[in-house]
């Protein structure tokens, strides 16, 4: 999330021993079945994960306003013990100022962001891992009602499977962003949050390492997502995400089940939409029972009828009306409460599949994706503006407004209003 996940990268690797109750099943050694492998789709963004050295000079503000911080820390019960382990010394990290401020020049293509997250390696290791962990596995979706193979694909995604929880100090990259004005107010909640584990004595200061943004573990639990729903599944009186897999899984499926996770339900799937099929109805706010989108046309990929269960979906359209078709539900939405990326969300639904069995996506791959870079994106939207299209301040992001001003652009141009932002339609503006 940025709301759970955030950017990790340092190599770990799993070492339990088979037949051991689950309640021990302790980490005992960074994390790994396979040591050494670093995967591109899991490291994320590598380069964000290097921690760099603190700023030489001490900065006269910044220690001020430590000294203001603590005191109200200690106004909320946290002890002296914690605030000296915690905060003596720090110095915000610039290289994360760095990183805050950096966006990605390009967007990156349904095709691409899949085929980097569900390769067949991980997909190999994901289903080995289902069977080494699987009585553990068993007893928590037993407790929370959340299947094994989406605990499993979650840890894929977010450190493969153990090897990445990012190498930066927790409280003082945090520190580092409260500090700075751009998301204070956000960062200053879970720097208190922070301390309050480090108090609570679930980790130490120096064993409390996490990404840049300060997502933690093998399942990148950031400060406040930990004190809200982590769990100490091993009952050793700590909630350890970094060194349990017990409290790893517990803590993730307490995570899904209080937010309404539907644990005899699947994700979604993939479908094959009819000819002349209203784009205008793929969205996540056009929900209808799966007998309603049987009737307008939708069938599963491979033509068969839609299942006859009393469920609703939504249509989406992750490339637009020229890629994959996905009709997906409850627990899909599920997914995007841990991260808000509908690229993220298929991918962990789509890896939870792959790991028990299911083949690839059927829809046709083009034969090349030129991917938009944010320059391009900005160029459309002015383009978009000088025609009259209301897409607000050209900024490089595709976001509602913009996705409403190119809709009404392809509906004015006769082409199915998706929304989604092409190289070819870029093409057609600039020609005017």
């Amino acid at each position: 999330m940025r709301s759970l996940s955030a950017f990790s990268e340092d190599s770990s690797r799993v070492d339990s021993k088979e037949g051991k109750p689950h309640r021990n099943q302790r980490i005992r050694r960074p994390l790994g079945l396979l040591t050494g492998l670093v995967l591109a789709a899991a490291a994320h963004t590598a380069v964000a994960q290097t921690p760099s050295k603190p700023a030489a000079k001490a900065d006269p503000a910044f220690a001020a306003w430590v000294s203001e911080l603590r005191r109200e820390a200690l106004g909320k019960g946290i002890s002296n013990a914690t605030l000296d382990s915690a905060l003596t010394g720090i110095t915000p990290i610039e290289r994360i100022i760095e990183l805050d401020r950096r966006q990605p020049e390009f967007t990156q293509t349904f095709w691409r962001y899949l085929d980097l997250r569900v390769s067949e390696t991980r997909i190999t290791r994901g289903k080995a891992l289902l069977v080494q962990h699987a009585d553990l596995l068993k007893a928590i979706e037993q407790k929370y009602r959340v299947q094994p193979r989406f605990l499993v694909a979650f840890w894929g995604l977010e450190s493969n499977f153990g090897d990445h929880f990012g190498g930066y100090p927790v409280v003082q990259a945090v520190a580092t962003l409260a500090y700075d004005p751009r998301r204070s107010r956000f960062f200053r909640s879970q720097l208190f949050d922070a301390l309050r584990i480090l108090d609570r004595g679930d980790i130490t200061a120096q064993q409390m390492r996490g990404s840049w943004a300060g997502a933690m573990g093998h399942l990148q639990f950031i400060p406040s997502t930990f004190v809200q729903y982590a769990v100490d599944e091993d009952g050793d009186g700590r909630r350890d995400i970094w060194n349990s897999l017990p409290d790893v899984f517990a803590s993730a499926a307490n995570y899904l089940s209080q937010i309404g996770w539907r644990g005899g339900e699947t994700w979604g799937r993939e479908v094959k939409l009819p000819d002349g099929f209203d784009v205008q109805l793929a969205s996540l706010r056009t929900k209808k029972p799966l007998g309603e989108w049987q009737a307008l046309g939708v069938r599963r990929i491979d033509g068969q009828p839609l299942p006859t269960t009393d469920i609703a979906g939504s249509i989406i359209l992750p490339q637009g009306h020229q890629g994959p078709a996905f009709v997906v539900y409850n627990n899909f939405r599920r997914i995007l409460n841990w991260n808000r990326s509908i690229l993220y969300a298929v991918s962990v639904g789509h890896l939870s599949d792959r790991l028990v069995g299911a083949g690839p996506l059927q829809s046709v791959r083009p034969a090349s994706e030129k991917p938009l870079s944010r320059d391009m994106i900005r160029e459309m939207q002015e383009h978009l503006a000088a025609r009259g299209f209301d897409v607000g301040t050209p900024d490089g992001v595709v976001g509602p407004m913009t996705r409403a001003g190119l809709r009404a652009f392809q509906k004015s141009v006769q082409l199915p209003p998706d929304g989604f932002p092409t190289f070819d339609l870029l093409t057609r503006l600039r020609d005017g």
